[in-house]
């Protein structure tokens, strides 16, 4: 049955091109004809997604769900009581909610869970001064990929949603620094300030290492437990996010119609492209100097990269990634320190974005910036990007704030939340990637890596 629904979605959207096509280029058709025939395509989608019972199915129909219920029902999609902008800002608020209870309890598991502080000091630095060139790197990348593509160029803003933002005040240099610290942690919490958050979390997990065994399990234990509690709290949150992401495109394409999605695909070719030229030349290049055995380790992530990008989320991944990573010879402290560390520091997918998608909103708002203004982002977005948190979205959370900061309007950012869907599939999986490299790269520079044999569970696990 799933491959007739699968038959029908793809002859009704087939037929649905062709009278397009015709009625746009050679002789007008009836517009009952070419609604009638559009829906009967979104209902062999629906259908299908119906069979095929997986998340990135449906929320990948409901992409296109949203879009025709902004351009044949406008007035539903912006209008009255039934705004479809309130169930995209609802997913939004509850991806928030996750943040800073996931970065706490990764952070410090990973870094109070060594009883060698001296080890972990040294392997700190290190993984940090290669988090920071790689990530700079990725920020460079994206800024150059926009500026290239100018996926931004030509986008219309409506006029009441940009009367109804709030002004933005600007922040200096010395108020970005002074961010970075927090004056109270329940403050940055209620406010989401990622970077404050991580900053308490490494100072917390340093004063938890240096207690006695005794008094350090218990919390240890807590961390574990709310580590994966915040996983299944992601999962429960992402069956929202059809709905969600279907809403923010319906919205988009309501208050904007059809043509603002060919900026939105313009400016999804730009990521897809940049994180390619990433991958072939800058990781590929790591990978070779650290003398990674690449075929042994494309086949251990295959995985937990499929993982990553059919769930857009890189904790999905995590578990099997760590596994991996011991399994082809790196020492599980390393992994254990590494990898969630990573999740915090390391995220050269969505860094990557995060430069590409503060132009884009600039040039979507019709804001010239110059190079110098471009290089003060990439500088902020280095501090900032470093609390992004490995789950679905929380790069828009930081891209918001990227926004204020410079006085940058908000629209553009909800335009990109109806993409933003494909966009995360890619830079999850490069975040994934990037993590799993890192770890064999710092077990490299450890002198650690293939001394420690794998553990009969470990190997049970990745092999069947």
């Amino acid at each position: 049955m799933k491959t007739k629904s699968l038959a029908i979605a793809i002859a009704a959207i087939t037929l649905a091109a062709v009278l397009t096509v015709i009625n746009h280029y050679l002789t007008p058709l009836p517009t009952a004809l070419l609604f009638t025939v559009r829906w009967l395509a979104v209902a062999g989608l629906v259908l299908y997604a119906v069979y095929k019972r997986s998340l990135t199915t449906w929320i990948l129909v409901s992409m296109v769900v949203g879009a025709e219920i902004g351009h044949d029902f406008p007035y539903v999609a912006q209008d009255g009581h039934v705004n479809a902008r309130v169930l995209s800002l609802i997913f939004l608020r509850m991806i928030k909610t996750i943040i800073a209870p996931l970065i706490f309890a990764t952070l410090v598991v990973g870094i109070a869970g060594h009883s060698n502080l001296k080890q972990v000091g040294r392997m700190g630095v290190k993984a940090l001064i290669y988090f920071e060139v790689v990530t700079t790197v990725a920020l460079f990348i994206g800024l150059a990929a926009i500026n290239i593509s100018k996926a931004g160029m030509g986008v219309n803003p409506p006029q009441a949603l940009h009367e109804q933002l709030p002004p933005a005040a600007k922040q200096s240099t010395q108020d970005i620094i002074l961010h970075a610290f927090p004056e109270n942690v329940a403050k940055s919490v209620a406010e989401g300030h990622v970077l404050q958050i991580v900053v308490f979390s490494i100072i917390f997990a340093i004063a938890l290492a240096l207690l006695s065994e005794e008094r350090r399990r218990p919390m240890l234990q807590f961390c574990e437990s709310l580590s994966e509690v915040m996983f299944k709290f992601t999962n429960i949150v992402m069956m929202f996010a059809p709905i969600g992401v279907g809403a923010a495109i319906a919205y988009t394409v309501g208050h904007m119609g059809l043509g603002i999605l060919v900026n939105l695909f313009k400016l999804l070719a730009t990521l897809y492209v940049a994180l390619l030229v990433f991958l072939l030349f800058v990781l590929l290049p790591v990978a070779l100097l650290a003398r990674v055995p690449l075929k042994r380790f494309l086949r251990a992530i295959a995985e937990p990269v499929s993982i990553a990008f059919a769930t857009t989320s890189s904790e999905a991944a995590l578990p099997r990634a760590m596994e991996a990573m011991v399994a082809i010879g790196v020492p599980r402290q390393i992994v254990a320190f590494v990898m969630p560390t990573g999740y915090s520091f390391n995220l050269d997918g969505s860094t990557l974005y995060l430069s590409l998608a503060s132009i884009f909103v600039a040039q979507a708002a019709g804001i010239h910036l110059t190079f110098g203004q471009q290089l003060v982002i990439v500088f902020t977005l280095m501090l900032t990007s470093k609390g992004v948190a490995g789950v679905p979205r929380a790069t828009l959370v930081i891209l918001l704030g990227t926004a204020a900061s410079f006085n940058l309007p908000e629209w553009p950012i909800f335009i990109i939340l109806g993409i933003d869907e494909l966009m995360d599939m890619a830079r999850t999986s490069v975040n994934v990637i990037g993590n799993c490299l890192a770890t064999v790269v710092i077990a490299r520079w450890e002198g650690e890596f293939g001394k420690e044999a794998p553990s009969e569970v470990v190997m049970s696990a990745v092999t069947q």
